[in-house]
């Protein structure tokens, strides 16, 4: 009932892109469109999946230089298949390390176990660095999530 209201744990969360936008000019425009999502209520932003943490470092300089101060959660994907290596970049438009494409190319029948472990030093380093929490983007299967866990004793 409306006339009644009562309490929740609703929050607001946006969409924040590591990389920026496809559609947006640069990193500092889209980042201002951050900066409007957080004014409009947001009160955490979650990123778009990337591969290289210093997209991450530099888009959380971004916003905290644009006077964005809410928690910027990590999105993390792991590579499971060596298609990915081309169908996530142009589907998703991020960029995957030419060092991780190669071993993923070199080896693909261990793309899960390579991915696996490329996501795990990822995560790492971004909770040493103190992220708030990092969020994972699970497409068909937990499996390789529950590995990555497992590794970072989670």
């Amino acid at each position: 009932d409306l006339a009644d209201p009562y309490p929740t744990e609703f929050c607001i969360g946006a969409a924040g892109y590591p990389e920026k936008h496809f559609e947006a000019p640069n990193l500092r425009a889209d980042v201002e469109r951050v900066k409007q999502k957080v004014d409009a209520g947001a009160e955490y932003i979650v990123t778009q999946m990337f591969f290289d943490n210093r997209y991450y470092f530099s888009f959380v300089s971004e916003c905290r230089d644009q006077g964005i101060d809410v928690p910027i959660i990590p999105g993390l994907r792991i590579l499971t298949n060596p298609r990915q290596i081309t169908s996530i970049p142009r589907t998703f438009h991020c960029e995957i390390p030419e060092a991780l494409a190669h071993e993923i190319g070199s080896t693909p029948h261990q793309a899960r176990d390579i991915g696996v472990a490329w996501t795990v030093e990822q995560a790492r380093e971004l909770l040493d660095a103190g992220v708030p929490s990092v969020h994972f983007f699970v497409m068909t299967s937990s499996g390789a999530i529950n590995t990555v866990l497992a590794e970072l004793g989670i």
